[in-house]
This record gives C-alpha cells, sequence and structure tokens, in this order.
C-alpha cells in the first residue's frame, strides 16, 4: 500500500543544518497496523508528517497506491490528505468553539459534502465511537478521553484509507488509554484500516502488528 523510498529530511538552522530523517525505507502493507518507537527528537512525528503528505522531504520519495504524493501539486495533495488519510493527534486538535457533531464534520465540510451529509456521517461515527449522547457539547466539556474519541471520529468521517496516529494515549491516564487503544482495535477490524501509530510506550507499540524503531533519525526493523 505504501512504500517509502530514502526518505530524508533537514532544517537549515543557525547552527547549520540539521538532518531530522535519513535515507529512511519502509514497506506498509495494505491492514497492518504499525508502531513507530523512539525517544524524543529521534524523527518519529516527522516521518509521520511526510507520510501523510503535511510536510515535503529534503529527498525520497513516498509512494501511496505506487503514485509518489510529492508529485502532486499542493491543491492535489490537500485532496488526496482529505480522502484518503485520518490523523489522531496527542492533544486532539479540537476547535473549542465547535460542537463535537461539528468537530467532526470539519473535514467533509472541506471535502464538499453538504452539509445534511456531513452531519448525517458525523452523527453516525460520533455513536459508533460511543459519543452519539454528547454530539453537542463542546471540547471544554468533555473529558480527556471523550475529546480523544471525537478527534478520532473526525479522522475518520471521509472513510480513509490510512490512519496516522501521533501520540494518541500520551495525555492520557491509564485506565483512558486502554480505552482508546480498544477503540483502536475494535476500528481496525471492522474497517480493515492501516494504522500507523507514533509513540513512546512500549505498551501502545505492543497492540501494532508490527514495530519499527527510530534512532538519530535513522529506521530499524
Amino acid at each position: 500500500m505504501i512504500t517509502v523510498r530514502a526518505l530524508s529530511k533537514s532544517f537549515i538552522t543557525d547552527r547549520g543544518r540539521i538532518e531530522v530523517l535519513k535515507d529512511v525505507d519502509l514497506d506498509i502493507r495494505a491492514g497492518e497496523r504499525i508502531a513507530v518507537v523512539g525517544a524524543s527528537g529521534a524523527g518519529k512525528t516527522t516521518l509521520m508528517h511526510l507520510l501523510g503528505g503535511l510536510d515535503r522531504p529534503s529527498s525520497g520519495s513516498v509512494h501511496f497506491a505506487d503514485k509518489n504524493i510529492f508529485r502532486y501539486s499542493a491543491q492535489e495533495l490537500d485532496a488526496f490528505r482529505n480522502r484518503s488519510i485520518g490523523f489522531v493527534f496527542q492533544f486532539h486538535q479540537l476547535l473549542p468553539e465547535f460542537s463535537a457533531l461539528e468537530n467532526v464534520m470539519m473535514p467533509a465540510l472541506i471535502g464538499r459534502s453538504t452539509a445534511k451529509q456531513a452531519e448525517s456521517r458525523a452523527s453516525e461515527i460520533l455513536t459508533a465511537v460511543g459519543l452519539g449522547h454528547r454530539l453537542d457539547h463542546k471540547p471544554g466539556q468533555l473529558s480527556g478521553g471523550e475529546q480523544q474519541r471525537v478527534a478520532i471520529a473526525r479522522s475518520l468521517i471521509m472513510s480513509p484509507q490510512l490512519l496516522l496516529a501521533d501520540e494518541p494515549t500520551g495525555n492520557l491516564d491509564s485506565t483512558t488509554s486502554d480505552e482508546i487503544l480498544a477503540l483502536l482495535d475494535r476500528l481496525h477490524a471492522e474497517r480493515d484500516l492501516t494504522i500507523i501509530v507514533v509513540t513512546h510506550s512500549e505498551k501502545v507499540a505492543g497492540h501494532m502488528d508490527r514495530i519499527v524503531r527510530m534512532t538519530d533519525g535513522f529506521l530499524e526493523g
């Protein structure tokens, strides 16, 4: 499903060039669940951003279904992300002034669904993640675990093929973390999602099918 070849990313700073990723190769099968594990600064989040087309590499390629996503124009890449990839972040990234329902609707509205279609789909997915009774609540009225469920629902509204999750339990207590992991397990089984999780947690990594480790920009395993 995804083929990564010689992927590198560097930044120019006042102290010179910093190499964050170094010639990363990775093959990901459809339906696979992968944990990317490593210390802070190892390059995990940078790799996730490149896999999701949120940033462009210094060199190398990411082929998604045999197409190099970095040959897309900016507009084409935006459309690709919207329809093919769901993102879940540690700190939810929910819009505080909007309800759970409205937050989940956003990607569908961006994808030019009608408001009625987006609302129906968002309600359905929020119910599927156990928040059918919280549709009109704003993020500030929800617990941390509930906010993460909203974020997961938002990531799924466009029925993506790939779910990218950056420390999805990193800001949660152990009981809530277990609930989120169980939810991801269920969604993977029901929707045949390909899931890539960036994590410090060996417990979270243990829920995945395969673990790859990053050290100083290099990928192992």
